[in-house]
């Protein structure tokens, strides 16, 4: 008897743990207590800027719009410019060789780009990547730590937006935030329903021709200045 008395008090004992832990998880204490640790996603807290003009990142306060980092880095070669455009990041990693010891990539649809560190610490500064940011593994580090999978990215290249390095004679095959443009303008006209992608594929060509054809234009493939123009694409000094 006194052993089922015992057995009875255990059980008591736990239903009333229980019910005062439950007690104290709805009443949102805890929550409160630890939001930043347990419940803020990284990737709300921030915004990341680059500039590729000025070979800078910006790390900003999502809601203060606060520059709380600045870290030196290194951009594309002429020839494999870094994309223009507002990006998120995708997956994240801790890579080696020439990535650097970290590696955060980009949602740049017309190719796979990312912010990485490097094993040449010396081209910080300069344009010297096939397009990838490069930043001094410190800096990578201390970044990746600080941000996550879906904080937004912004790079720009002066104030043209996505003609930062001017206008591009474009044709079937090119890729980039030109391309993009092109692509978001044709659509917006009635041309274009193909992928948003940023790629000057075989559909786009298409609509191309088409818009030529309407509004008697000479027809071609190529996307100079007059097609620019025709479609609203001007750089105003």
């Amino acid at each position: 008897m006194k052993r089922h008395t015992h057995i009875f008090v255990l059980f008591l004992l736990v239903i009333i743990f229980i019910l005062i832990g439950n007690l104290i998880l709805n009443s949102g204490y805890i929550k409160r207590k630890h939001l930043n640790v347990y419940y803020k996603s990284k990737s709300d807290d921030y915004i990341i800027h680059i500039e590729v003009d000025n070979k800078v990142l910006y790390l900003i306060d999502k809601d203060s719009k606060e520059i709380l980092k600045k870290y030196p880095v290194a951009t594309g070669k002429p020839d494999s410019p870094t994309p223009l455009g507002t990006f998120k990041i995708t997956d994240m990693g801790k890579w080696g060789e020439g990535f650097g010891s970290r590696w955060l990539g980009l949602s740049v649809p017309w190719g796979r780009y990312g912010i990485h560190g490097t094993n040449k610490p010396g081209s910080i500064g300069f344009n010297a990547s096939a397009g990838c940011i490069r930043m001094r593994n410190s800096d990578v580090e201390d970044l990746f730590d600080r941000v996550g999978i879906g904080t937004i990215v912004v790079i720009t290249n002066g104030y043209y937006g996505p003609f930062g390095y001017g206008y591009r004679n474009l044709r079937p095959g090119d890729r980039g935030s030109d391309v993009l443009e092109v692509q978001k303008r044709l659509a917006l006209l009635g041309y274009y329903d193909g992928e948003l992608d940023g790629i000057y594929g075989e559909g786009m060509k298409k609509s191309l021709i088409e818009y030529l054809l309407d509004n008697n234009l000479q027809l071609t493939d190529e996307i100079a200045i007059d097609i620019y123009e025709s479609l609203g694409i001007v750089l105003i000094e």
